[in-house]
């Protein structure tokens, strides 16, 4: 079995130092053994290709890729708890814009492709989104010229808990609800606990364009909180259980929420 990748991308994306000689394309090998033959690699880089290796499966809890993983993962939170905190502004200077964005708008100031942005609603200058809201979600993006303050709302270490009403497909066993609430394994990982419980439809703006419903197929709206923020994840995870999310609107960041906010307006908020 050869390895997928080819010499010269280990000499352009791992810095591994190679003879000229080496340097042409299609040029494959078949094991670790053969690479060392030719060039000289550190106990970090050994690790780092043995990802590749025959056998070495991320998703296996005992493999040395998986070992590896978790390392790096344990690695890059030590880093995150190390790294320099970000100074405040003084309170007077702290600017907190809530947003309630609509559908289709994307999460951020420009677009080459001319679609909707953040310019095409919020005027206020220096702000910047803490964290994302995707394209095809709704409802509340908080803004900030305050680094500290989007560091504390976007870190996973510091757990801040953000709440989404969201409308799935079907209706929710019990059983699928405490899957949620206990944690649901994605491709990137177990998913910490949730709070998940079914509520009634909120008092909400209609959507543009509306959702597509199935014929003779109820759908659900479910509260669900979460303290970390992988890519789609509420998503993903209603999917896991068997409920596709037909919409998604973000309703709490930490101490903030939607209430007041017609679609589309934003409010300015001082400390």
């Amino acid at each position: 079995m050869l390895l997928p990748y080819s010499l010269p991308f280990l000499h352009t994306h791992f810095h591994v130092i190679l003879p000229p000689w080496l340097i042409v394309p299609h040029h494959f090998i078949s094991s670790l053994k053969e690479l060392q033959s030719f060039v000289v690699l550190d106990a970090a880089m050994l690790q780092l290709i043995s990802l590749w290796l025959p056998g070495e499966n991320m998703n296996k809890p005992n493999s040395k890729a998986a070992k590896i993983n978790k390392a790096n993962r344990l690695h890059n939170n030590k880093l995150s708890r190390n790294r320099p905190v970000k100074r405040s502004l003084p309170p007077e200077q702290v600017k907190i814009v809530l947003f309630n964005k609509p559908f289709d708008v994307l999460c951020q100031f420009t677009d080459d492709s001319n679609r909707a942005t953040l310019a095409d609603y919020i005027k206020e200058k220096q702000v910047y989104a803490a964290g994302r809201l995707d394209r095809d979600s709704e409802g509340l993006l908080l803004l900030t010229n305050c680094g500290k303050l989007q560091n504390q709302l976007t870190d996973p270490n510091k757990k801040t808990t953000k709440t989404y009403w969201v409308q799935v497909e079907g209706a929710p066993s019990e059983s699928a609800i405490q899957a949620l609430c206990n944690g649901v394994e994605l491709k990137d990982g177990l998913t910490r606990p949730a709070k998940v419980e079914i509520i009634p439809e909120p008092d909400i703006w209609p959507r543009t364009p509306p959702i597509r419903e199935r014929a003779n197929i109820p759908t659900t709206w479910l509260s669900i909180s979460i303290s970390e923020g992988k890519n789609r994840q509420v998503r993903r995870m209603t999917a896991h259980v068997g409920h596709p999310t037909l919409r998604l609107i973000r309703a709490k960041i930490g101490k903030y929420t939607l209430d007041g906010l017609k679609n589309g307006e934003y409010k300015i908020l001082t400390m």
